[in-house]
């Protein structure tokens, strides 16, 4: 996307936060703020133009390529694969549906593989779409015909598309329903016994310690010596 475009949906993000802040209460305001700041922090790590250090200022940030998406910088990661060529090391199964998909097994190995920005990238975009499905959508969400995305910069629209849409399913869910289990019909996870803001809170971690490792992924790959 054009530098330009992502600063002008940085800037609607912002006026969204503001009158959501009046339109929220508050208890979903401070989840809702977290929500917001995570994944525009992401979204300006992957695509730039610029991020904020830290300290206050700005760098530049090189928009994620492909090659960089799929970058493995260890043997045995798992990543997004095309599905003709099979299941990475250790993984008993490709995720999804289509010419792609992510690398996946029934039961998490132990040690946890090392996972490509690709497959961090497509595993929260994942759960965005299942989540907002089944969380005030339409509840027809199936991982079986998810699709992944092989190109970077798909792969960030996509991730951005989901953003929204979980965004907007928090929004509809009534106050007096926060601390009813059942909300979520999600079938990947525990949602369905879980209370709303257990379940927002979760995506929010997920969000951030998975964009705090892609970022990283980042800095190494920039720095890379081979």
């Amino acid at each position: 996307m054009d530098p330009l475009a992502i600063l002008a949906v940085a800037g609607r993000l912002r006026r969204a936060r503001k009158l959501d802040a009046m339109m929220s209460n508050q208890r979903l305001e401070p989840l809702l703020e977290q929500y917001d700041w995570a994944t525009e922090r992401l979204l300006t790590r992957l695509a730039g133009p610029t991020s904020n250090s830290g300290d206050g200022r700005d760098v530049e940030v090189p928009v994620l390529t492909d090659a960089e998406y799929l970058w493995e910088p260890v043997d045995g990661c798992w990543s997004v694969r095309r599905r003709a060529d099979g299941p990475g090391p250790g993984a008993t199964k490709l995720i999804g549906a289509g010419e792609w998909g992510r690398d996946g097994s029934p039961e998490s190995p132990w040690p946890p593989p090392f996972t490509t920005i690709a497959w961090r990238l497509d595993h929260l975009t994942e759960t965005l779409l299942g989540r907002a499905s089944h969380f005030g959508g339409d509840r027809m969400f199936d991982r079986t015909t998810y699709e992944s995305r092989p190109d970077a910069a798909g792969a960030i629209e996509r991730f951005r598309e989901a953003a929204a849409d979980w965004r907007q399913a928090l929004l509809s869910i009534d106050e007096a329903d926060y601390d009813r289990t059942g909300l979520s019909s999600y079938p990947y996870g525990s949602d369905s016994e879980e209370t709303f803001s257990t379940i927002v809170w979760w995506e929010n971690q997920e969000i951030l310690h998975h964009g705090a490792e892609i970022a990283l992924l980042r800095d190494l790959y920039a720095r890379r010596t081979r």
